[in-house]
C-alpha cells in the first residue's frame, strides 16, 4: 500500500463534470488516457506518488465523469478539459504523461496551451495521419466504426484489437509481462467501449498534429514507444511523429500498455525521463 492518501474531486467544465484523483507530493504530474480512465493509471500513479503530486482523471463521458451531449469528443475538446483541470490545480507548468489517445490529447494541450506543460511524454499516440499508409489505415478504422453500427461493440472491438496489433495470434507468446485485469476493471472497460467506438475512435485517429507549432513550443516533448510493440499501429505512428519532430524515440518497458503490466519498472523509466533536461 502507498504511504499517502488519495483525494477524489470533481470539476465542472463546459458541458461536462470531470472526476479526478490526487495523490503524493512533489511537482505536478498529470496522467491522461483516452479511453482509459483514472483506474488504469492507479498502479503507475502509486509508484510515482513518492516523487510527484500525481493527478489522474476520467475523460468526459468515461468512468465517473459525465457529459451533457451525445456527440463526438475531439482531442481539442479533451485538451480544453485538461486545461481547465490544470488551472483548477493551480496552473502549470506540469509534467504530462499521455498514453494512446491521451498522448494525442497531450499533443493538442501543448499546442493550444504551451505554457502549461513542462515535459510531455507522449506514449504511442495513434497519430495515423502521419503514416505513409494513412488512407488505408483510415479505411480500416471506418470499417471498424461501420461494424460497430451494424454488428455491435464486441465484433467491432475484435476488429480493432487485430487492426491495432494488440491481439497476439493464437498460440503466440510475446515474452513480455501481460496485464491481467480484475473483473471490476473488465466491467469498467466494457462500459466505456461504446463511447470509444462511437465518439472517440475516429476523432482521435483523424487528428493531425501541428508539427511546426510543436517544434516551437517551450515545452519538452518526448515521444515514447514500447520495447515489445514494434510494428504495431500506435508504435508506428509514434515513430512517424518523432521523425517529423526530429527527435529520438524513447523506449519504455513493455507494449502499448506496459505501465499496466509492470508499473514499477515503467515508473522508474518515466521518472528518469522526466528528470532529464532538454
Amino acid at each position: 500500500m502507498p504511504g499517502f492518501s488519495i483525494a477524489t474531486h470533481t470539476l465542472d467544465v463546459p458541458g461536462a463534470r470531470l472526476y479526478y484523483e490526487r495523490r503524493g507530493t512533489g511537482p505536478l504530474l498529470l496522467m491522461i488516457g483516452s479511453p482509459m480512465d483514472s483506474t488504469g493509471f492507479a498502479s503507475l500513479a502509486d509508484a510515482l506518488g513518492g516523487e510527484y503530486t500525481v493527478v489522474t482523471y476520467d475523460p468526459r463521458g468515461i468512468g465517473d465523469s459525465s457529459r451533457d451531449d451525445t456527440g463526438d469528443v475531439t482531442p481539442e475538446q479533451q485538451a480544453s478539459d485538461v486545461h481547465q483541470l490544470v488551472s483548477a490545480l493551480g496552473g502549470g507548468p506540469a509534467d504530462v504523461f499521455g498514453s494512446s489517445g491521451g498522448a494525442v490529447v497531450g499533443l493538442e494541450l501543448v499546442t493550444a496551451h504551451p505554457a502549461e506543460v513542462r515535459t510531455l511524454v507522449a506514449h504511442e499516440p495513434p497519430v495515423v495521419e502521419l503514416l505513409p499508409d494513412s488512407a488505408q489505415v483510415q479505411a480500416q478504422i471506418q470499417d471498424i466504426y461501420d461494424t460497430y453500427r451494424a454488428d455491435g461493440a464486441d465484433r467491432a472491438m475484435q476488429k480493432f484489437m487485430v487492426h491495432a496489433g494488440l491481439m497476439p495470434a493464437a498460440g503466440q507468446r510475446t515474452g513480455a509481462p501481460q496485464w491481467q485485469p480484475s473483473p471490476q476493471q473488465v466491467a469498467r472497460m466494457r462500459a466505456s467501449t461504446d463511447h470509444f467506438l462511437a465518439h472517440l475512435l475516429r476523432p482521435t485517429t483523424q487528428y493531425r498534429p501541428d508539427i511546426a507549432a510543436l517544434r516551437g513550443v517551450p515545452a519538452r516533448i518526448v515521444v515514447a514507444a514500447g520495447t515489445t510493440s514494434k510494428g504495431q499501429l500506435a508504435n508506428r505512428s509514434a515513430v512517424a511523429l518523432a521523425d517529423q519532430l526530429g527527435t529520438p524515440v524513447a523506449e519504455f518497458p513493455g507494449d502499448h500498455a506496459g505501465f499496466l503490466a509492470a508499473p514499477e519498472q515503467f515508473g522508474r523509466e518515466l521518472a528518469r525521463v522526466l528528470g532529464e533536461t532538454s
